[in-house]
């Protein structure tokens, strides 16, 4: 069973068991609730709704709150002299489709809502990049002293190759340019 909703102006197809990116919504991570506005139900049996189709709901789990990539906003008249430089990142919401109803039957799926806290993962990125500083801070530490008690190795010295001189050309001497003189009567 599929359903097409509908959610911050835009279409979706979705089934049970599907996870789509969608406008930022005003819900708490990991809440579970239900779209009505529900435009088209298919399967074994297909109904259109005129706008929208009476009894049929979409129950989801918001799994993520975030922003997208950055995107570069470029703006330039030419020959004009305007030219405009801004990012952009859209805020979205990730659902988690679990079930889809609609007159008695209800399509579910077996899987479970994969809920990830961005700021979280964010923190812990950062406690381990800071904890692997520490560790590299103390291994520096450590290994310069290895560095000291390890013996100098003397270098052996090579012979260097003659360089191969090339003859220059042989040139006679420049004549002398003759005196311009100008003779007036």
């Amino acid at each position: 069973m599929y359903a097409i909703i509908r959610t911050g102006g835009k279409q979706y197809k979705v089934q049970a068991g599907d996870v789509l990116q969608v406008d930022k919504l005003e819900q708490a991570l990991g809440a579970e609730f239900e779209i009505n506005e529900v435009l088209m139900v298919g399967g074994e049996s297909t109904a259109v709704g005129q706008p929208l189709v009476k009894g049929a709901k979409v129950t989801v789990v918001v799994t993520k709150q975030a922003k997208t990539r950055k995107q570069i906003v470029f703006k330039k008249k030419r020959r004009q002299g305007y030219r405009k430089f801004a990012t952009h990142k859209q805020e979205f919401t990730e659902l988690f489709v679990k079930a889809i109803s609609f007159d008695g039957k209800t399509a579910k799926t077996d899987e479970s809502a994969k809920v990830v806290d961005v700021a979280a993962v964010r923190a812990e990125k950062a406690q381990a990049r800071v904890a692997a500083r520490k560790e590299r801070a103390a291994n520096k530490g450590t290994a310069e002293v290895v560095k000291k008690a390890a013996k100098k190795v003397a270098k052996k010295k090579v012979a260097k190759k003659a360089v191969k001189k090339t003859a220059k050309k042989a040139t006679g001497a420049k004549k002398k340019a003759a005196k311009k003189t100008s003779k007036k009567a």
